[in-house]
């Protein structure tokens, strides 16, 4: 699957409903061992949701980390501060901690690593003594918007020009499973789920949603067809608009998620 192309201010459409469980993450962190703090947030994207980390660590020097160059431009040209908060280009696959950290941290990100849980080694052992790892990533692969979307890049009109391009349920872990992997690992751990009922607005709202994450994959493949990306659309909103029928007050767009904060030895 090739990197999808992100396009910031689709994402920051439904900004304070994708914010909600990163809040609740950050939440549960604990206190960090360090004054002043170092913390990493990978996978930072538009950068405003790193800027809350600096926001409850004042003193830290946090550095958020992309591969997106859009993503990367939106976030320096609207949260960087030279020397406590910055954005520096790197792959999660691939990224190690250069220096020991209080906290590293990701928000909806490891999802599109394959093999992300034998990463959480290196990370661990690039933690200062009573760091905290912490991440969030979606637990709805099973849900209709992906069923479908998935459905559709295997049907007759499009498995040859679209094969491999999405993420399959193996994307991430069950919950039981991180809690083993983190422990046995040395860590204290805290993993919990959480389904949040967001009410979307306005006119075919999961799609909206979609074209923001799940969707960047085939909106990548098809750039150089814009009539072949128009349809697939198509096709993906018409069987949206029946899976997620509107209510008087909005469309209900149920979300599953699951988090983890391990907190390694002192």
């Amino acid at each position: 699957m090739a990197d999808p192309t992100w396009d910031p201010a689709q994402y920051l459409r439904h900004a304070g409903h994708r914010a909600r469980p990163f809040t609740d993450l950050l939440a549960r962190v604990p206190d960090l061992p360090a004054d002043p703090p170092r913390i990493a947030d990978l996978g930072c994207g538009p950068g405003n949701l790193t800027a809350l980390l600096a926001a409850r660590w004042p003193t830290a020097r946090v550095t958020g980390y992309d591969n997106s160059p859009q993503m990367l431009q939106r976030a320096r040209a609207g949260h960087a501060h030279a020397g406590r908060l910055t954005f520096a280009h790197a792959d999660v696959r691939t990224w190690t901690p250069g220096e020991p950290y209080d906290l590293i941290l990701s928000n909806a990100t490891l999802q599109w690593i394959p093999g992300h849980a034998d990463r959480f080694a290196g990370w661990l052992a690039g933690l200062a003594p009573g760091g905290t790892l912490a991440f969030q990533v979606p637990g709805n692969f099973d849900a209709p918007s992906h069923r479908l979307l998935r459905g559709l890049e295997a049907s007759p009109r499009w498995r040859d020009r679209l094969a491999g391009t999405l993420r399959h349920t193996d994307a991430v872990l069950t919950p039981g499973a991180y809690l083993d992997r983190l422990t046995g690992l040395g860590c204290t751990a805290d993993v919990w789920e959480t389904t949040y009922l967001h009410l979307l607005t306005g006119e075919d709202p999961v799609l909206d949603w979609v074209k923001g994450t799940a969707l960047r994959p085939v909106l990548t493949a098809l750039a150089d067809d814009p009539p072949a990306a128009r349809a697939f659309e198509d096709e993906y909103r018409d069987a949206l608009r029946e899976a997620y029928p509107p209510g008087p007050h909005g469309t209900p767009f149920p979300f599953r998620r699951v988090f983890a904060v391990a907190r390694k030895g002192w």
